[in-house]
């Protein structure tokens, strides 16, 4: 095991190989480690081949080093900083300005302009059936 790397360290290394779950780093000649896909960005990445390419240089964190399995456990994203956070908005809600022009789109009557047509329709065919 090479005792040159420590957790929480941060180099340069190479990307050497990308599988579905994530991306191999050359960290040097003898060592090398796994960028899992969850530590390549912040956010979701579906297709890790849209975030790296074999050869890459790449800044990577070393978050954890299991020296009897001989594993490097690697972060891209550990290096990076994290985007702001916009306000969240609860998911049934609209801008304002999207809900002022559903207002003024044509065809477009509150349930208040509709009742008394209602009520004149009703009125219509009751009295229709009992003429019949």
């Amino acid at each position: 095991m090479s005792e040159k790397f420590e957790t929480g360290q941060v180099l340069e290394g190479k990307v050497t190989g990308i599988q579905p779950y994530g991306a191999f780093v050359a960290l040097d000649d003898q060592v090398q480690g796994l960028v899992h896909i969850s530590e390549v960005t912040h956010g979701y990445v579906k297709d890790i081949n849209e975030h790296l390419s074999e050869g890459d240089e790449v800044k990577v964190k070393i978050l954890n080093i299991d020296e009897e399995k001989n594993k490097y456990s690697l972060s891209i994203r550990a290096t990076q900083e994290a985007p702001k956070k916009q306000p969240r908005r609860p998911r049934n809600s609209q801008p304002a300005q999207a809900q002022s022009q559903d207002n003024n789109q044509a065809g477009f009557n509150t349930l208040k302009d509709k009742l008394q047509e209602w009520i004149e329709q009703s009125e219509d065919r009751s009295k229709t059936y009992k003429n019949n």
